[in-house]
């Protein structure tokens, strides 16, 4: 199944929104309400103060170059002292920044770029982690909803942004999973960098798209069943039907076929009934409650 991604454009204002004067009638809309879409950064300034004047081309320059994804307002403090006295404004130049209509950085007096550049910096990197995460938790949506398309588009659109995204690549491989399409979902999750291997949700697809392999590699599962039910003591064609089981979707089924497999003859192959019960669960994941079940049922056995 092939899913098709549309681009998401990640919210910025207009070039002739990103620098404005503001005064104390619309700092709230200029900077609070405004903050809530976009980081803005508040130039606290007076005609008066020559570092001032050194400072606010540099900041305005630094604004510019991030083309919309962080905003500066100026306010003159003699002529908007209700403002300064709220925010407590002793020194000039202050520089704040807001996000969500709170102070969240700032710093007083003049600046290298390089600095001021920097700060900005931060701003956008955590404004962009915090919108990831948003549209990460959109994508996951979809996907618990089986809207397989939309959460395909969703995390495309983040990877177009961060191609090593790692919940994004494995949000997409979920889908082709979903789909049926386990070898476009094994590409996918290749596509993981080294360093993120190791996340629980990349090891469960990994697990997950193995089991789906092996499903696809134990036959046709009436013959397994036959198998079983002629010979009890078939242990491999007990353990390949559970096998089949449970990548068909078959949880319930396919984990009585081991717990009983294990309780059995728990040494059987080298443990290989405990050691594909395991797999299960590494493919399954935390929120299917069969986990915690067999679990807890495995325990009593290994241990009674």
């Amino acid at each position: 199944m092939e899913f098709g991604a549309k681009g998401t454009e990640f919210g910025a204002p207009g070039a002739a929104d990103m620098i404005k004067d503001a005064t104390t009638a619309s700092f709230k809309a200029d900077v609070l309400d405004a903050s809530k879409t976009v980081p803005v950064i508040v130039d606290f300034w007076a005609a008066w103060c020559g570092p001032c004047k050194q400072l606010t081309p540099v900041i305005e320059k630094v604004v510019r170059s991030y083309s919309g994804k962080v905003r500066l307002v100026k306010v003159n403090v003699d002529e908007n002292q209700a403002i300064s006295a709220q925010l407590r404004i002793q020194s000039l130049p202050t520089v704040y920044a807001f996000r969500d209509g709170q102070p969240i950085d700032g710093f007083v007096g003049v600046q290298p770029e390089s600095a001021i550049k920097a700060f900005v910096d931060r701003l956008v990197a955590d404004d962009a982690e915090i919108g990831i995460a948003e549209v990460l938790k959109t994508g996951e949506e979809l996907l618990e909803q089986d809207d397989l398309q939309g959460a395909a588009e969703v995390f495309a659109s983040i990877l177009q942004e961060d191609p090593a995204n790692a919940e994004a690549i494995a949000g997409l491989t979920s889908c082709y999973m979903k789909s049926g399409d386990i070898a476009r979902a094994k590409q996918t999750l290749a596509l993981v960098p080294p360093d993120k291997r190791e996340l629980a949700a990349v090891k469960s697809l990994e697990a997950a798209i193995e089991l789906a392999e092996k499903g696809a590699d134990t036959g046709e599962l009436d013959a397994l069943q036959k198998r079983v039910a002629e010979n009890p003591q078939d242990f491999q064609a007990r353990l390949d039907l559970a096998v089949g089981l449970g990548a068909t979707g078959d949880r319930q089924e396919a984990l009585e076929l081991l717990l009983d497999l294990i309780r059995v003859d728990r040494k059987w192959n080298d443990g290989a009934a405990r050691k594909q019960l395991l797999q299960f669960f590494d493919a399954w994941g935390p929120k299917e409650p069969l986990v915690a079940e067999g679990r807890r049922r495995l325990s009593s056995i290994l241990f009674s």
